[in-house]
């Protein structure tokens, strides 16, 4: 199949996008940006955060996984559900209660301006560095099996498709999102189902018999007994628990669609939904992960990791099934990033400018300025993801769990201190410092932790340490409360 003709179809698949973004973008304003008028439906956010959380990392690297490290990813999995509950019931009440637009704001109501800014700045570089990271990924691939082929530069594919994001959230925001990542998560869920039934079918295994085939070849394992070993299974399942509570309970983005359904109630019924589901939808990613690398052994195919799914996809498998693939890949693609540029427009505007607490301005100069934010974001989306590219590195599973690690350990401090006890921070530049300092000291900690810990392998437990001593050093800067001071919480 001509590389052209499979182009044809991201420019359909945009086009539809832009329709759907023009049609509820009509008589949006501020607030149809940043929390959609708070009258989303709890179904429709909680289908499309499917497509937001998976990305293209997992739609091509967690299939890819399965030839080194079988099922094991699925540790992670259920650290990630116990997470979703803790979010549910900790987290979405409190940010209900105080009414927030940005979920920063309880640390301005608790701590004050510093550890606002602070959290808003820490959700910034890390939503920047992780959202970036995931984009990379599907443009590359992308070029490799598609733009390279029609002398298309790595460059101008960047930002073509960054500007094709641009132009159907800069105007609906979250209104439009919720509408975009239901579509897109359709479609990537469809790729998903068709591509194992296909090859199922390819190899003439029933379900059962892909299970058998698959445990036989030890791509089923999923307990990880070695302590000393990053996938030992309860540093990946504690891990993976502290990850979803970071990078959904703390995270604008995944918060900003939560919070713009209707009332608390909701919101929880979206939140459990979409854990249960997001289970299943990752267990028939890897169970599509062993189908291709059993697929791979039986065509003598030597491709592994990340290029395994589109090698397959693109030059194996029929012509249909290569379309569905790449419709199903930009639909990871899309979710991922559109609904980061919106966040961090939202945050920058809010939490940095201020622009909903300012009385000097009107209506009209906050849309003008949020524009401009939001343009100013898409650029820099595009150089991070051309210094991504400068780097090449084929780990970005990796690079954004360590990004997460490092970013969202001192959002969880600052959180889990505001709640769970009733010291004060005070104003000043301590906190900040703090909140960089321990992640520079966790930097060193993972380097030489085999040395320090004698053999012992830092792993996705990166962000409860960072946490922790993020958590102990803010301890030691506190005092009690006196009187009635911050939120009740």
């Amino acid at each position: 199949m001509s590389a052209t003709f499979l182009f044809s179809f991201v420019i359909v698949y945009f086009l539809l996008l832009l329709g759907v973004a023009w049609y509820t973008s009509r008589n949006s304003n501020n607030d149809s940006f940043f929390i959609g008028n708070r009258n989303s439906n709890w179904m429709l956010v909680s289908f499309g955060m499917i497509g937001t959380s998976l990305s293209g990392v997992t739609f091509v690297s967690v299939p890819g996984t399965v030839g080194a490290n079988g099922f094991g990813y699925f540790q992670v999995v259920m650290g990630y559900f116990i997470g979703y509950f803790v979010v549910a019931y900790v987290l979405l009440p409190l940010y209900y209660r105080l009414n927030l637009t940005s979920i920063y704001n309880y640390l301005q109501q608790r701590f004050g301006y510093t550890a606002y800014k602070t959290g808003a700045l820490f959700f910034i570089i890390s939503r920047v560095l992780g959202a970036t990271a995931r984009l990379y990924l599907v443009i590359n691939v992308l070029q490799l099996f598609i733009l390279n082929n029609m002398h298309i530069p790595f460059w101008l594919t960047a930002f073509v498709i960054l500007l094709m994001i641009l132009l159907y959230t800069f105007e609906g925001g979250v209104k439009t999102i919720v509408f975009t990542d239901t579509l897109q998560t359709t479609f990537m869920l469809t790729g998903l189902v068709v591509c194992v039934i296909y090859i199922m079918n390819n190899l003439n295994l029933s379900f059962t018999g892909t299970v058998h085939s698959l445990t036989e070849k030890g791509y089923t394992k999923i307990i990880n007994t070695d302590v000393k070993s990053a996938g030992f299974f309860l540093k990946q399942i504690i891990g993976g628990m502290f990850i979803t509570i970071g990078m959904t309970g703390l995270d604008q983005e995944m918060m900003q669609k939560n919070i713009s359904v209707k009332n608390l109630k909701d919101s929880k019924k979206n939140m459990i939904t979409f854990s249960i589901v997001l289970v299943i939808v990752n267990l028939l990613f890897l169970l599509l992960g062993g189908l291709l690398y059993l697929f791979a052994q039986a065509k003598n195919i030597t491709i592994k990791g990340d290029d395994l799914f589109p090698t397959i996809a693109l030059n194996y498998l029929p012509s249909i099934i290569s379309i569905i693939f790449i419709i199903g890949l930009i639909s990871a693609l899309f979710p991922s990033a559109d609904g980061a540029l919106t966040a961090l427009t939202s945050s920058f505007c809010i939490d940095i400018l201020g622009i909903k607490r300012r009385t000097d301005i009107n209506e009209k100069q906050r849309r003008s300025t949020r524009l401009m934010v939001h343009f100013i974001f898409a650029g820099i989306f595009f150089l991070a993801v051309m210094i991504f590219k400068w780097i090449d590195d084929k780990s970005i599973i990796d690079i954004i769990l360590k990004v997460a690690g490092y970013t969202y350990g001192p959002l969880l401090a600052l959180f889990s201190f505001g709640i769970l006890t009733k010291r004060q921070l005070g104003e000043g530049i301590n906190v900040l410092l703090i909140c960089i300092a321990s992640p520079v000291a966790c930097f060193f900690l993972d380097r030489y932790s085999t040395t320090i810990f004698n053999g012992y392998k830092i792993g996705i437990e990166l962000l409860l340490i960072n946490g922790l001593i993020t958590f102990m050093c803010l301890w030691l800067i506190s005092k009690p409360a006196t009187g009635k001071t911050g939120v009740n919480t």
